[in-house]
């Protein structure tokens, strides 16, 4: 999903830039996290970074959102999130709820859980029995599904629930966004709708932020936006904008009331690291001082408006965006003639995700205007570059 022009920030080409926030160069958590010594949660002791960031991650949540725990990654995010909703219930006596709703084309990450409910199957290939949980419904997407994609997509969950039975669902996950799928936001009162009926089942709600949070849709959170009230909420990559590894997941008091009186015995060896702590702390800091999910919101606007006009070609079936998640998707025909079309960008100074049919934008929050221009330019010439093949494709 990495975006970044011919002059890039200092290191961003290291790590995906839906992780990366603002520039690698910068002293402040560098230092910091040299600076601290470790000391892991699980090891007994508590250390005050880790509670300084739990505060925080408090103070800029979806509301309801009280508590933290603290991950290396979002897979292992996901998974915590999976057992929370499966102990909840299992503690208010109804021990059956173990399946899990999810979305086709949705990618929750690479362990085991995690990919139980990712619902990629390319990602499945010689993996026997891999989703034993899943309960798959179809990608919230608006365009191929018509006006009345809500109503359907609403109604499909309905009668899945009415056939699975919901004394058996344990929760639904989701991302506001789907990345991996190509930036694609749900239909328009999707997720307040989807939210009604889970509730009513006794549902859970797992929001996966992971590739969503800290700045990138152009606010702290895509959930509050999309009216979105998880009841967990999961998120890595940015926390540290991919200085240190971490994750935090996020749990509402609903959940915690559900968990009351339950022995949490499970942790990560550097769960709330001290060292990663601080340097969450220090970019988050970074983040709300140079307003950077305002940039994102603004940036992203400017963006999209000016890749809109590529709807306009026959060989372009879609452009969209939410802040910094951007994409143009092809035709099946304009795949293959844009085949090289990452590397022909990557010549000109922008990194591509090296899927042809879907261009995904996912540039750092703090890319110049002059960046942003050179983003748009390189991609408009290359799209409208397909035209002669597409239409006339060599014999």
């Amino acid at each position: 999903m990495a975006v970044t022009t011919s002059t890039p920030l200092p290191g961003s080409a290291r790590a995906p830039s839906d992780t990366a926030t603002h520039s690698w160069s910068r002293p402040p958590p560098s230092r910091c996290s040299a600076r601290l010594a470790s000391f892991p949660l699980l090891a007994g002791c508590v250390n005050e970074p880790a509670i300084s960031l739990a505060d925080r991650l408090r103070s800029i949540a979806p509301a309801g959102l009280s508590k933290a725990f603290y991950t290396s990654g979002g897979s292992e995010g996901v998974e915590m999130a999976l057992r929370f909703a499966h102990l909840a219930h299992f503690n208010t006596g109804e021990s059956e709820r173990t399946l899990i709703l999810t979305l086709k084309g949705a990618y929750h990450g690479a362990t085991a859980g995690a990919l139980g409910v990712t619902e990629i199957d390319a990602l499945h290939h010689g993996l026997k029995d891999s989703r034993p949980l899943s309960i798959p419904l179809s990608l919230p997407h608006a365009r191929p599904l018509g006006p009345d994609a809500t109503d359907i997509l609403i109604n499909e969950l309905e009668q899945t629930i009415a056939v699975v039975g919901g004394e058996r669902i344990a929760a639904f996950t989701g991302e506001p966004v789907l990345g991996m799928a190509g930036m694609i936001p749900a239909p328009h009162g999707y997720w307040p709708r989807l939210q009604q009926i889970l509730k009513q089942h006794r549902i859970l709600l797992i929001a996966d932020e992971v590739a969503t949070g800290y700045g990138r849709t152009g606010d702290w959170f895509a959930c509050p936006h999309q009216g979105i009230e998880p009841d967990i909420t999961v998120t890595a990559k940015a926390l540290t904008s991919g200085y240190i590894p971490m994750g935090a997941v996020l749990v509402s008091d609903h959940v915690i009331d559900m968990l009351h009186g339950t022995q949490l015995t499970h942790g990560f060896t550097f769960g709330g690291h001290a060292a990663a702590a601080a340097v969450a702390l220090a970019n988050l800091n970074i983040i709300e001082q140079e307003h950077l999910t305002a940039r994102a919101a603004k940036l992203g606007t400017q963006i999209l408006q000016q890749l809109k006009p590529l709807e306009e070609l026959p060989w372009v079936e879609e452009v969209r965006g939410t802040g910094l998640m951007l994409a143009v998707e092809l035709t099946p025909r304009a795949t293959a003639a844009a085949r090289d079309l990452p590397a022909r960008a990557a010549a000109a100074g922008v990194l591509l995700r090296n899927s042809p049919r879907q261009i995904c934008l996912t540039p750092p929050l703090v890319i110049t205007d002059g960046q942003a221009q050179h983003i748009i330019d390189v991609i408009t010439t290359e799209i409208r570059a397909l035209g002669a093949s597409t239409l006339h494709p060599a014999d």
